[in-house]
């Protein structure tokens, strides 16, 4: 079995840290993320972990998230009560809110009405949190039960019309809560009183920023490799781009780039691989050919799910027969970033789908994996490129699934159906460059269902496969809205695609949201 992963700045360094508590909810993420946008350094952790284990990591706040129970179920989260004996400042979010609150002697009640969606709140009085708030704003609100009374030594700081106890402080011992998501963007003002307790209430100095991820990084990735080689899995895409790039500044020459042509690329993309990592920044750079390999692995295969888990094997099996002929070549580099960990399940978080480079891999693996961008979001991965100095080309790619065209072959993937996926989805990026929409849009892309559809070309019966046109705006990955692109350009993507690709006769655009569904089809 692989030995352990490396998240490459996690550990180490001169800056002030938070913990967010995870307690089950996707917004746990989200929350780390807004408290680094603050450049504080953040931290999640298990709602297991002890008081001991929080002194052990000397932070200076301690954020508690939400989450999908309730207080008063069965099998409800807690929190080992001496942790509010250790003297940090404290932050409770919607269900830390309530865990705070019932922990410390207030009470928290199902009050027959939920508040999902957005809600008016009012400031009460002075609040360290709340202060230069207007006194009625929006805020983002996700709760069936609400605390009714606050703790002895809290006063209540904000309503709303469904919780009477929106927000709450404690200013002696610095501890803060809040029934709404400051961490959505929803929420007005939400960032503001995020860096209020991070800054005010913590003390946290906004010293983490791009140089010192980059910094950190370096120094966990060399303590890892030590004198050994590192091989990256090099795809040419943005994470695991700048993960090459942290490599190699930390090690050199020690860091062998093994770019695998699984035939399941765009189109054009071998060669820009080759040009960029060997010609322009004179990496080492091993090209291996694999289509063949790949397409009989996964000839027949139609779940998705399937279809990861033999790429994820199919790629370590490559780079294990790679390595074998490098000498002390026990590490792998991947680009994996926070959002593919979350999605192929955490002890908290459900599995959504199996990323191939996280749940496809396989449990004989002999490396040791290096994932210096395991706990980033997609927006630092793309700032700490951009001062590694990787061009825009590549820093502004827009993602793509290792996996590539198959898992946005809906059915068993061939060589005709990935021939005229590849044709289609060169004229949709093509039309969304010439609109000026790349950088504003966070993924566009065809899927190919392998069903067919009945039509009509040059007065003749057609019976030819339909593309579905997929186009996101994002933030972070975690959830997306449909792009509302303009009726000009998707008439061109639909004009170019019946007329210029053989085999396709319908285009159809998908409307959908993250959630209910997920970005890509597999």
């Amino acid at each position: 079995m692989g030995g352990p992963s490396i998240a490459g700045h996690a550990s180490q360094g001169d800056f002030d840290r938070v913990v967010v508590v995870d307690f089950g909810a996707q917004y746990a993420q989200l929350i780390a993320r807004r408290v680094r946008e603050a450049r504080v350094f953040s931290e999640i952790v298990p709602r297991e972990i002890t008081a001991a284990q929080i002194r052990a990591r000397e932070p200076v706040g301690i954020i508690l998230s939400g989450g999908p129970s309730s207080v008063y179920a069965q099998d409800a989260y807690a929190l080992d009560p001496e942790i509010f004996d250790l003297g940090i400042p404290m932050l409770g979010i919607c269900y830390g809110h309530q865990v705070m609150a019932q922990a410390l002697g207030g009470t928290v009640v199902a009050t027959g009405t939920s508040e999902f969606g957005p809600a008016s709140l009012t400031v009460i009085g002075d609040s360290l949190l709340l202060s230069g708030h207007p006194e009625g704003c929006t805020v983002w609100m996700s709760h069936n039960d609400a605390v009714s009374d606050a703790p002895a030594g809290f006063t209540v700081t904000a309503s709303t019309p469904e919780a009477t106890v929106a927000a709450m402080e404690d200013e002696e011992r610095r501890f803060y809560g809040v029934q709404f998501h400051p961490e959505v963007h929803h929420t007005e003002h939400g960032q503001r009183i995020l860096e209020r307790f991070l800054w005010d209430a913590c003390r946290a100095r906004p010293t983490w920023t791009r140089s010192g991820i980059i910094d950190q990084s370096v120094d966990a990735i060399r303590e890892a490799v030590g004198d050994g080689v590192a091989i990256c899995g090099l795809s040419g895409g943005v994470d695991s781009s700048v993960a090459a790039a942290l490599v190699h500044r930390a090690i050199g020459d020690r860091l062998v780039c093994v770019f695998v042509d699984h035939g399941l690329m765009r189109q054009g993309e071998g060669a820009q691989v080759e040009q960029t990592f060997r010609d322009t920044f004179h990496m080492n750079l091993i090209h291996v050919r694999a289509e063949d390999r790949f397409l009989a692995a996964l000839e027949g295969v139609t779940d998705p799910e399937k279809k990861r888990k033999i790429i994820g094997e199919t790629f370590i099996r490559v780079f294990e027969e790679v390595a074998a002929d490098i000498k002390g070549a026990n590490h792998l580099v991947q680009g994996t970033l926070y959002p593919d960990v979350i999605e192929s399940g955490t002890k908290d978080a459900a599995k959504i789908k199996s990323h191939h480079n996280v749940g496809g891999l396989p449990d004989d693996m002999r490396f040791d994996l290096v994932e210096p961008l395991r706990d980033l979001f997609k927006d630092e991965v793309r700032a700490v490129g951009e001062e590694l100095g990787l061009p825009d080309e590549i820093v502004w790619r827009q993602p793509f699934p290792g996996p590539g065209l198959a898992v946005r072959i809906i059915g068993a993937v061939t060589r005709e159906r990935l021939d005229i996926l590849r044709a289609a989805d060169t004229i949709i990026l093509d039309e969304i460059r010439r609109a000026g929409l790349y950088r504003e849009i966070w993924q566009a892309f065809g899927v190919l269902p392998a069903i067919k559809t009945v039509g009509v070309q040059g007065d003749e019966r057609t019976y030819a496969y339909p593309l579905i046109v997929r186009a996101v705006t994002s933030h972070d990955a975690m959830t997306a809205d449909w792009a509302r692109l303009p009726y000009e350009v998707l008439a061109r993507i639909s004009s170019r695609v019946i007329n210029e690709v053989p085999g396709i006769n319908r285009v159809a655009y998908d409307i959908s949201s993250k959630p209910p569904a997920t970005i890509e089809w597999e």
